[in-house]
């Protein structure tokens, strides 16, 4: 999993309540358990219209937002099934943040598990960066994670909490998988003792 230190990028506005998994990343697409690729499908029932063609009022698809790697977002955030290829999506598109009121659990693990960056911040403070998400590609927004820091393109600054353990994972680029082999010495000298002492088993 790539670290998350620190990240500069333009912030998208969607400024929508309880956008769903299904929204995220509609059911069609998780046949696949590949986790790259999936960015061209993300929000793809209102990034395109039946033709296959893209709604250029959709905000992804506004020439400032297609390189887009924090998403400001509604309350809510990632309701719905429990899906993985959620994050999966954004992290493919280069969505590396998301910024809401409240998200659900499932979801909210889920990024960090794939080195995405979920922000609950108050309503008050949302409201100020999709307005300054709202200026285009003037919108450049720097998530300082050690510091728990938000500049705005304006220098001001957002703080914001997280799980000191979450963030040691992020920081160091570690998943669960990463996480487990760290004590990787600590595993080995306990399965060598105790085949050891019941070599039988």
């Amino acid at each position: 999993m790539d670290k998350f230190t620190t990240l500069t990028g333009v912030a998208a506005p969607l400024n929508m309540i309880n956008i769903d998994t299904d929204k995220i990343i509609p059911k069609q697409y998780l046949k696949t358990i590949q986790r790259s690729g999936l960015g061209k499908a993300l929000f793809s029932e209102m990034r395109y219209k039946g033709d296959g063609s893209e709604n250029e009022d959709f905000i992804l698809n506004k020439p400032a937002y297609r390189e887009s790697k924090i998403l400001v977002a509604g309350d809510n955030f990632g309701c719905g099934s429990s899906r993985e290829h959620a994050p999966w999506a954004l992290l493919d598109f280069g969505i590396r943040c998301v910024v809401s009121t409240s998200f659900a659990d499932i979801f909210f693990n889920n990024c960090f598990k794939n080195g995405i960056l979920p922000i609950k911040l108050p309503q008050e403070d949302v409201e100020k960066l999709l307005e300054d998400a709202e200026r285009g590609s003037n919108a450049t927004i720097t998530i300082d994670l050690e510091a728990q820091e938000i500049t705005g393109p304006d220098g001001g600054v957002i703080k914001f909490d997280v799980d000191p353990n979450l963030k040691h994972c992020l920081l160091n680029g570690l998943d669960d998988v990463g996480l487990t082999l760290k004590k990787e010495e600590k595993i080995t000298s306990y399965e060598e003792k105790a085949s050891a002492a019941h070599p039988w088993l």
